[in-house]
């Protein structure tokens, strides 16, 4: 069961010329896409609170220099055809550029970290505790299975959905970009739906039963979309109470003054984004008590798309966060590349994230 909205298919088709090494990343991490706060208040946006909206704002604790690898920037000799959808909404994609040569994209791709934050799961992949919780109560915690189980009798099981739908992306590797351009759009092209639809796609191969919603929560207005995203979910939870898992598709943005991250593997011979899930913690304050089933799913399916598409994650954020996971013991929020990704890239990551989750899920079927 799945329902989609605006769903299209485009390909970019890059040809490929120069060969450019860029420098390593700096301090990187997640942009959250909203201000730095506590921990206590890092989830809660309200409406008509004077938050503004930073659109050069550094992951911080990601991405030393050691432990990152440039990566060949391969330019493209000519621009890949673009079509809007036919309802490209308030806020279309540009249909040009004015690109700046003050402005740099940089290509990395994320490997092993190390550090007292972060360790090692057992089958493959990381996590980043920036929680009090010990490492050690985390490791153990990762080997428990996950509070729930599917079926696929065809109702369905996954909701797909999006808190910051307008997110988007580069249109080609480049080595610049145009500072005018937020990087959000309302065509569902070139947003995170798109994204969402590569996850959906492979869920439905496997028989899985999936709901894509495609509501804008962060358009005309970003303050309050959490608010809004969680009374989509759950009315839809009210609707169909069979669903298991909710995932909410973002991408990140990480940036260093004028110059764009864009972390990527290659995997079979094709660029991916690279992909970053994100588990909350609950400090006390967040009304979250079960986060740990959470994160019990979070490593299981950590664990599988590394083992699947080896580079493909970031390890997983183990941090103080709430993003509505507070809803089902499935509940996860996905990082799909970042804002100096292609959305080509970002495209083929939701085609792997969703054959991983897929795997993981058909392995938790009910008996």
């Amino acid at each position: 069961m799945h329902r989609r909205f605006h769903k299209r298919r485009w390909t970019l088709t890059c040809f490929l010329a120069a060969m450019v090494i860029l420098p390593t990343a700096a301090v990187l991490q997640k942009d959250n896409d909203a201000q730095n706060k506590s921990a206590a208040h890092a989830y809660a946006e309200k409406e008509g609170a004077a938050q503004s909206v930073s659109w050069n704002v550094v992951s911080d604790g990601y991405g030393w220099e050691e432990e990152t690898a440039p990566v060949a920037a391969e330019i493209s000799a000519e621009l890949p055809e673009q079509k809007a959808s036919a309802d490209a909404g308030e806020k279309p994609y540009p249909e040009s550029w004015n690109l700046s040569s003050d402005t740099s994209v940089q290509r990395t791709s994320y490997g092993t970290y190390s550090g007292t934050r972060f360790f090692s799961l057992f089958s493959a992949g990381q996590v980043q505790n920036k929680t009090s919780i010990p490492n050690n109560t985390l490791i153990a915690e990762s080997t428990a299975a996950p509070a729930f189980t599917i079926e696929t009798s065809g109702e369905p099981q996954v909701l797909i959905m999006h808190t910051h739908t307008t997110e988007s992306f580069e249109p080609y590797v480049r080595q610049n970009f145009d500072p005018a351009f937020n990087y959000r759009t309302t065509d569902p092209a070139y947003n995170m739906v798109s994204v969402g639809d590569a996850i959906t796609a492979q869920l439905e191969a496997a028989g899985i039963g999936v709901i894509h919603n495609t509501t804008i929560h962060d358009y005309p207005s970003y303050n309050g979309s959490y608010d809004r995203s969680a009374e989509t979910v759950r009315q839809i939870l009210q609707q169909y109470p069979s669903i298991r898992v909710v995932l909410d598709i973002h991408r990140d943005a990480i940036q260093k003054d004028n110059t764009l991250i864009q972390p990527v593997v290659e995997i079979n011979g094709k660029e991916s984004a690279q992909v970053m899930i994100i588990s909350g913690c609950d400090d006390g304050t967040m009304n979250m008590p079960n986060y740990m089933q959470n994160y019990h799913f979070a490593c299981r399916l950590q664990e599988n798309m590394e083992d699947m598409y080896a580079g493909l994650t970031r390890p997983i954020l183990f941090d103080y966060r709430h993003y509505n996971q507070d809803l089902t013991t499935g509940s996860l929020l996905l990082e799909i590349g970042t804002h100096g990704n292609t959305l080509e890239q970002a495209q083929y990551a939701g085609e792997l994230v969703g054959k991983a989750l897929a795997q993981t899920l058909l392995k938790l079927k009910k008996e």
